[in-house]
């Protein structure tokens, strides 16, 4: 069984957000009320978190989560990474270390800005009140192995850092924050397309934007493939929940804070 949990739908201001407040978003619809983007897969048991946002202590106390056996990164953005530290208390519950898979450019930032919670190859254990994270580089192209779940990283093109999606165990998409996709990501989903139960694309804004795909881009890269499901996250206050949902197909729809699915 496959569970996915959305624990934060927004971009990087969330929603409200302190400059722009609701923008274009209804205020009366609590869909819009957004955390930054985190995501939690449990695979047949092997729970592996996308991301960790600076929102995710509450989101993990509000979804009862407790364990996590693996973080995936998508980019070394703060919204993206800067909840980290809250990966300390699932340690400390578990007494156990937490793989974390990022590119080298990722890892790096990671270890500049968060050392303190990677374990040291000399150190022959962590120690809780550290943090205790092996760090674990990843590459486009080349798959691995995590619990028996297979990941393959997909290179992501356009966006202000260097950003990657996942294609986890030939079911899962998870695209991270993009303005192109690479040809070697799209055959990658390509040759998986017929497996593919969920898609998950980031839509910051809808229209057009330097280093964000907006939503006609998104919707021409997602007719390429067979998708049988596609769920848009990572949305600013520009991102209406009804207006998104109302101007995409019946196999897509928005994200929003807690929203659930399972096959």
């Amino acid at each position: 069984m496959t569970k996915v949990v959305f624990l934060g739908a927004g971009a990087a201001p969330g929603v409200p957000s302190v400059s722009c407040g609701w923008g274009n978003c209804d205020p009366n619809n609590p869909k819009n009320i957004r955390r930054r983007t985190s995501t939690y897969y449990d695979i047949n048991g092997v729970k592996i978190l996308v991301d960790t946002s600076p929102d995710l202590r509450q989101q993990m106390l509000d979804n009862e989560i407790v364990a996590v056996d693996a973080v995936l990164y998508t980019h070394s953005h703060f919204d993206h990474v800067s909840g980290i530290d809250e990966l300390r208390e699932i340690n400390r519950r578990t007494c156990q270390p937490i793989p974390v898979f990022a590119s080298a450019e990722t890892m790096k930032e990671i270890k500049r800005k968060y050392g303190y919670m990677i374990i040291k190859n000399n150190e022959p254990k962590f120690y809780l009140s550290k943090g205790g994270l092996v760090p674990k580089k990843i590459k486009a192209n080349h798959e691995f192995y995590f619990n028996n779940i297979k990941i393959m990283p997909l290179k992501l093109l356009g966006h202000n850092a260097p950003s990657y999606g996942y294609i986890i165990n030939d079911e899962i998409v998870h695209l991270g924050d993009f303005k192109v996709l690479s040809n070697s990501a799209i055959k990658r989903i390509k040759e998986l397309e017929k497996k593919i139960k969920l898609m998950v694309v980031p839509l910051t804004i809808p229209t057009t934007h330097k280093h964000h795909i907006g939503l006609a881009e998104a919707m021409n890269y997602i007719k390429m493939f067979d998708t049988k499901r596609v769920v848009f996250n990572h949305m600013a206050s520009e991102c209406d929940y009804d207006y998104i949902n109302e101007n995409t197909p019946d196999y897509a729809m928005p994200a929003y804070d807690g929203m659930k699915l399972e096959w």
